[in-house]
């Protein structure tokens, strides 16, 4: 009998939730823990273990299971370890060999882009498309780039880290977590937006509703919130980072032709205030040969599925 079901797995560095998924996409259980609660990497294994046979019990077995999929911090599809994970217990372990041994059906391991990538492929906006970029804008902006149909992973498994292309080689660029400087993500995330907030009220005295808010502690939902209220400073922050992402978009579309850029994470929420400048600045800067060929689409998968989604799409490769 054909294996109904898989397992997937995203795994972040302050929670980890497993879910059960069928072949069309729906999340039939879900569980979660806390990954800090566990130093030792087997003992998380064994928590993982014990909360999957919970949810899978109403169910069946596990022997209805093809396999598990897994989004992870660093994770290497090549080698099935997590390699230097900073925000880990655990920085560098065999993850996929641990849990195919524990759980008695193949793991198979990215990186949380890569697997939001596959999801979208398999489940959402980019059902049918072989040529596309995932780009995922959270605290950081990550990427997955899928070619003829295929994620693409480079010869070492870690392809795809377009949220570290330097968009700024000025003396004043920001510095970025990975120690570099003029990062992406560091202009064109939430956390990007956050600081572009701080730095405009800094340096100007236009008046603005963000001044009503502890300045150290402004969100990307606080600036979408006063820019829905007609502020425009609140509008030309989300102009300034719309713009620098559309700007880098037209670089990736020189490199890889997609058919779609599809926009994934909490930055999304802002809705036309960050496409609208986002589409604008690409089309602006990209090659005449795909000036305004190129989509940029929103996901369609479902926030609190997506995650899950996306890992489990990598068990049914």
């Amino acid at each position: 009998m054909e294996k109904p079901y898989v397992l997937g797995l995203d795994m972040g560095g302050t929670n980890s939730v497993l879910g059960i998924v069928d072949a069309r996409g729906h999340v039939l259980g879900r569980t979660a823990l806390k990954t800090q609660d566990y130093k030792d990497i087997n003992d998380y294994v064994q928590a993982l273990y014990e909360e999957a046979l919970k949810i899978i019990a109403p169910i069946g077995t596990l022997d209805m299971f093809r396999g598990i999929g897994a989004g992870v911090p660093n994770g290497n599809y090549y080698t099935g370890r997590i390699e230097g994970a900073m925000n880990l217990p655990w920085q560098s372990v065999p993850f996929a060999e641990l849990m195919t041994e524990k759980f008695g059906i193949p793991c198979t391991i990215t990186n949380d882009a890569n697997a939001a990538a596959m999801g979208e492929m398999t489940y959402g906006a980019a059902k049918g498309m072989k040529n596309f970029i995932m780009i995922t804008l959270g605290t950081g902006v990550g990427s997955g780039i899928v070619v003829d149909g295929k994620v693409l992973y480079g010869h070492d498994g870690f392809a795809g880290e377009l949220g570290h292309t330097c968009v700024n080689r000025s003396p004043e660029a920001r510095q970025c977590n990975c120690g570099k400087k003029g990062c992406l993500e560091t202009y064109a995330s939430a956390t990007g937006v956050s600081r572009t907030a701080k730095e405009i009220l800094s340096t100007t005295d236009r008046p603005t509703l963000l001044r009503q808010l502890d300045i150290e502690h402004i969100t990307s939902k606080d600036v979408f919130d006063a820019a829905e209220q007609g502020d425009e400073v609140a509008k030309q922050i989300f102009d300034y980072t719309g713009t620098i992402l559309g700007q880098a978009f037209a670089n990736f579309i020189q490199f890889s032709a997609p058919e779609a850029i599809i926009l994934f994470g909490g930055l999304t929420k802002a809705g036309h205030w960050i496409m609208d400048p986002v589409v604008k600045a690409m089309n602006e800067n990209v090659l005449p040969l795909w000036r305004n060929k190129i989509k940029v689409l929103f996901s369609d998968l479902k926030e609190a599925d997506a995650a899950v989604l996306g890992a489990s799409a990598l068990a049914w490769e």
